[in-house]
């Protein structure tokens, strides 16, 4: 084999090992890319067991539909800083409405934004069983100035028990801050409970209990 020839199979060889080094390091970006993408998942985790382990704690033992709605009230305006909760509880005929202020209400035309909820919009609200966004309730008949609406984030949060709607949950804020996805995903996470608990609260109320 001459010199030409052993130089050439060099280079070859050479570009052969280029590539698959290429190819490595791709896999090992994307087995880092991976593993970070767990770990921040399992760290979301972590964070809504918390929460939701902070919340069950906070509710042990209360049997009074308005404590417990004023202490999930606190819970979630800690998870969420200045945020307006208000409670939409369905009754026979029409709905109950449990608000409790938050230090630094945001203001709507000197109304509040569970001031223009009808009963037709918390039915269908009620019926959809979804989280609702504040576009989802435009559609579903919420009226206002939209030039005042434009500046919150608003969200509803179902809840449910035995397959019965009992109403929900109405978190906003101003748009600048908007709501995110994490503090959404905490709040749901314990709506299973909560709404178990309302329902226990009720029956204890109307039992005389």
């Amino acid at each position: 084999m001459d010199h030409k020839q052993r130089y050439k199979r060099l280079r070859l060889l050479i570009a052969k090992l280029n590539k698959e080094r290429k190819k490595q390091a791709k896999k090992v970006d994307i087995l880092c890319n991976d593993l970070i993408a767990a770990q921040r998942d399992f760290i979301k985790r972590l964070n809504t067991i918390s929460f939701a382990a902070n919340f069950y704690e906070s509710i042990i033992g209360t049997i009074d539909l308005s404590s417990l709605l004023s202490t999930t009230s606190k819970v979630i305006k800690d998870e969420i800083a200045d945020a307006n909760v208000a409670f939409f509880l369905r009754q026979a005929e029409s709905f109950e409405l449990h608000l409790f202020e938050s230090d630094q209400p945001i203001v709507l035309e000197k109304q509040h934004l569970e001031n223009y909820f009808t009963l037709e919009l918390v039915d269908n609200i009620c019926k959809s069983n979804k989280i609702c966004t504040l576009d989802d309730m435009l559609v579903m008949g919420l009226q206002g100035n939209l030039n005042v609406l434009n500046k919150i984030s608003a969200v509803t949060i179902p809840l449910g028990h035995l397959g019965t709607s009992l109403g929900f949950i109405l978190i906003y804020r101003s748009s600048e801050n908007k709501l995110t996805l994490a503090q959404l995903n905490n709040i749901s996470a314990v709506t299973l409970g909560l709404s178990r608990a309302i329902s226990c609260c009720r029956n204890l109320c109307h039992s005389g209990g």
